[in-house]
């Protein structure tokens, strides 16, 4: 009897023991499970918060659209496609068949000039060589010659600007080595930040069939660009007035107008509705194409995009009917 009074307390003061410990004395601390793996190249993590034990997904600060479209009402547009996306909430605003592949034109150069102010340095000097000739004739330029000596900057300015297909030319050889060095880091990057229904086959945006992509990844493009405060600067000149010296030592004055109608008085955006730069795009299969970054009467920055609108009066038109519905926003 004793025997098995005493074998019972023993077992009580276990028991104690172990709910003193669970209870007081363990560390209640847990392993926080990472709803995403930073390695992995599927999710492709760029940036990890742990104040909740949890990873932010490449999405994270993107506007993810819906495969259907997305309609404002009061906003009916002709563009083949269309879309506003609100870079401060990361919503799809509007979109019109934002995932049917388009011809872009010079909107190309905004993958260009990413290109460049990723893998260049932009006070590099740079002589140009007879690549800047190997373009389609009467086709937008820069007015460069081989010979001339320019910075990676101005050469930038001249392609951003003055939409130069002889600028596209030059850094594409400077900054890849060769035309198409450069192209396969244009459709790297384009596969990097997510644009998969996108193919360069030139830094330019002239006619090629296998030379495309979609509203929705121009607007990834665009954003990705858009963290440059560079990119930036260059968007939203309206002009620029440059003194180009060859290797002879002769000297010759440029000035480089904006192609973009907004900033030569020849459209006027919506009251209230400020333009901060964009680029445009022209060809007669890619039709108008414009991409703009602006902000609305509440200081909100938005990125609109149209592509393969008819003319170019249609182009701002519409596009002012874009611009019109971010102050509703």
């Amino acid at each position: 009897m004793v025997f098995r009074f005493i074998s019972l307390l023993l077992c009580l003061v276990v028991l104690a023991g172990v709910l003193c410990y669970e209870l007081f004395l363990k560390d209640h601390d847990i392993d926080l499970v990472y709803a995403f793996d930073r390695t992995n190249p599927i999710t492709g993590i760029e940036k990890v918060t742990f104040d909740l034990g949890r990873a932010d997904s490449v999405a994270s600060e993107l506007c993810v659209a819906p495969s259907e479209d997305v309609e404002l009402d009061g906003l009916s547009i002709d563009a083949a496609s269309a879309g506003i996306f609100s870079e401060a909430d990361h919503e799809t605003v509007y979109a019109k068949s934002i995932f049917e592949k388009r011809y872009p034109a010079s909107l190309t150069k905004v993958m260009t000039c990413l290109v460049a102010l990723k893998y260049g340095n932009l006070d590099d000097e740079v002589t140009v060589g007879e690549e800047c000739e190997d373009i389609e004739y009467g086709s937008s330029v820069a007015e460069i010659m081989p010979g001339d000596v320019l910075t990676l900057r101005e050469l930038l300015l001249g392609l951003m600007i003055n939409s130069g297909n002889d600028a596209a030319m030059t850094i594409a050889v400077h900054v890849g080595g060769s035309v198409e060095g450069f192209v396969e880091l244009m459709n790297q990057e384009a596969a990097r930040i997510g644009a998969t229904q996108t193919h360069f086959t030139n830094p330019h945006g002239l006619q090629d069939e296998n030379h495309y992509t979609t509203v929705y990844d121009m607007y990834l493009m665009f954003h990705e660009a858009l963290k440059y405060s560079e990119f930036q600067d260059l968007i939203s000149r309206h002009n620029y007035y440059i003194t180009i010296t060859n290797t002879s030592g002769v000297q010759r004055d440029l000035v480089w107008e904006s192609t973009n109608h907004y900033f030569i008085n020849e459209a006027t955006p919506p009251k209230d509705v400020e333009v901060i730069g964009g680029k445009t795009g022209t060809t007669s299969d890619a039709g108008a194409c414009l991409v703009l970054y602006s902000k609305n009467k509440y200081g909100n920055p938005y990125i609109t995009i149209i592509m393969n609108e008819p003319d170019r009066d249609s182009l701002y038109m519409e596009m002012n009917e874009l611009l019109g519905k971010i102050n509703e926003n």
